[in-house]
């Protein structure tokens, strides 16, 4: 546990309305702890991000990231403009750095209707909805990040990479999220998603999940293919708790689940590692409305949700995982009594703190 209690936090606000919702959250963040107490959190700002690569040629400054290895949790707003981009085309996304440089291999997507606006849950059975998604981050398809070839202009490869030592690191991980999450209506869940019947990395896949799965007989399990799963997040999401999966699919099928609940105005997410963790909303920079007050925060308060949970988990400290949820059930309340409030950055903000204040 961490012994003087109060817990360094590495922000990286980064562009767009990145900048926008990281000041709410952080205000929320801040109120939080303040409303539960026994701890501190020092969070320092530093810059990163496509507009700073504009500025000076580098996205992510050596100060900065000596301040992310240091600290005991990293938030991150949002990266990346579309209009800055490397000489070979892609996207500025420092994000994607930290992954790999923190070994941040579950990247996690939760996605819960009592933390959405209700106008978009028209089923019956939507409020049932709440499960997370877990996407390996480091692998997959994204281990070509940076790698992929192009040869004569005719031909373009990037390869796809799955190794024993980060699947099982993995499995292990949402077998004990899962655990973590059971409730007492049902069977705690952990569905692999994959392409098994096609691609031999991805049978490779399922052979190391079902090894790891007969260590946790307490656990139902099931197998989907991606295709399968999609279909299936539609029709019924509800039937769902942990779903884990290679990095691409989980890209993908993480916006498909946003979409379920009102869109990445909704959704937090964290890519965690058994040492770092960074914490953000999933969406963009969105750069079309940046400066305009009307960025959805809901998705980095609940971020800054997360951080406090994990830090509460990793060190064992009880008030952190208090401030958690506190941060949700103040958000859940919200959004079922005043949803409009999600059209103005500074009005959710506002309306969070009002009620964690009272």
């Amino acid at each position: 546990m961490n012994s003087s209690n109060i817990f360094d936090v590495c922000v990286l606000p980064g562009d767009g309305i990145g900048i926008e919702v990281t000041e709410v959250a952080s205000s929320v963040l801040q109120a939080a702890v303040d409303h539960v107490g026994h701890f501190q959190i020092n969070a320092v700002q530093h810059a990163a991000g496509a507009a700073l690569y504009q500025q000076i040629g580098t996205a992510m400054p050596e100060e900065a990231w000596r301040a992310a290895e240091e600290a005991d949790a990293i938030y991150l707003g949002a990266m990346g403009l579309p209009d800055i981009r490397y000489d070979d085309g892609t996207e500025i996304m420092p994000q994607l750095d930290l992954r790999f440089r923190f070994n941040l291999y579950a990247g996690l997507r939760p996605v819960s209707a009592k933390r959405a606006a209700q106008q978009y849950l028209s089923d019956a059975r939507a409020p049932d909805i709440d499960f997370v998604i877990i996407r390996e981050s480091t692998e997959g398809l994204f281990a070509s990040v940076g790698k992929g070839t192009v040869t004569e202009d005719r031909e373009a490869t990037d390869t796809l990479v799955i190794t024993r030592e980060k699947s099982e690191q993995l499995f292990e991980f949402a077998f004990g999220l899962a655990r973590s999450r059971a409730r007492s209506a049902r069977m705690p869940k952990v569905t692999l998603v994959d392409k098994a019947n096609v691609f031999s990395s991805m049978a490779f896949f399922r052979k190391i999940f079902d090894e790891v799965s007969a260590r946790h007989s307490d656990i139902e399990t099931e197998r989907l293919y991606v295709d399968a799963c999609a279909l299936d997040l539609v029709r019924r999401p509800w039937d769902f708790d942990v779903l884990v999966t290679e990095n691409m699919f989980g890209d993908i099928l993480s916006d498909l689940a946003a979409g379920l609940v009102g869109g990445m105005g909704f959704a937090p997410s964290a890519d965690v590692g058994d040492a770092h963790a960074v914490f953000q909303p999933a969406h963009g920079s969105a750069p079309d409305i940046m400066g305009k007050g009307v960025a959805n925060p809901t998705a980095a308060i609940l971020s800054a949700a997360m951080l406090l949970d994990w830090l509460g988990r990793r060190h064992r400290f009880g008030p952190c995982q208090d401030a958690a949820r506190k941060i949700e059930a103040v958000v859940e309340e919200t959004l079922a009594e005043n949803p409009e409030v999600i059209a103005s950055s500074a009005a959710m903000g506002g309306e969070v703190l009002t009620r964690l204040k009272r």
